[in-house]
């Protein structure tokens, strides 16, 4: 990582949203892209959070609060990003949502954000949210992607359950589903009719742009 992001790194794994708005607000008074503030700070910031989490090195309340810092930064930059044009809606709509039964948000909405600067319109339903209601919305937006975020476990059951109900529905028969977040491999993404895998927003990215193509 860049010397220049260190600071900004260390607010997001210290919880401070104060200060991460202060030196995000420096970063880009400085020149910075707001783009790269999240491909080259905030996402491998939060991909070393995620593993140390995944190890017990940390625990929930850090990523907590780690999650707090990143949607007020997230906050301050969408307006910017849309202003400057870096967020044209081009390449297709997605809807977006961590599945029923888990309320973690904090790598669905880099996921979301990134979609949106890479040019999809997003519906992000936001967390816990029903194979039913994800369905509807879908229909309703007449999406192209389908994303689905889980990191715990017992939320598994209700993602195999939507891309059940997603497949078997007509109305979505040009729909693409991909799926992530901890428990999630790219072999049960196989496993469960999945159309792709992402371990990271901007691989979430680069397979959904794939997947519309």
């Amino acid at each position: 990582m860049d010397d220049k992001f260190l600071a900004l790194a260390d607010t997001v794994k210290e919880g401070d949203i104060d200060k991460g708005v202060a030196e995000v607000e420096k970063l880009l008074a400085g020149g910075v892209k707001p783009v790269a503030l999240f491909t080259e700070c905030i996402e491998p910031t939060l991909n070393i959070l995620g593993q140390q989490f995944s190890v017990l090195e940390i625990f929930l309340p850090e990523l907590m609060i780690a999650a707090d810092v990143v949607n007020a930064i997230q906050e301050v930059v969408e307006p910017i990003l849309r202003e400057s044009g870096e967020a044209n809606i081009s390449k297709g709509t997605a809807v977006i949502a961590t599945v029923y039964g888990d309320l973690h948000d904090i790598g669905k909405n880099m996921v979301s954000l990134m979609m949106q600067v890479n040019g999809f319109k997003v519906y992000d339903m936001g967390v816990d949210v029903s194979p039913q209601a994800l369905l509807a919305k879908s229909e309703e937006v007449d999406a192209d992607l389908l994303c689905l975020s889980g990191l715990m476990m017992p939320s598994m059951p209700f993602m195999r359950e939507t891309i059940e109900l997603a497949k078997a529905n007509p109305k979505l028969a040009d729909m693409k589903i991909m799926v992530g977040g901890g428990p999630v491999t790219d072999q049960w993404a196989s496993d469960n009719n999945a159309d792709g895998y992402a371990d990271d927003a901007m691989g979430a990215v680069k397979k959904g742009i794939e997947l519309v193509a």
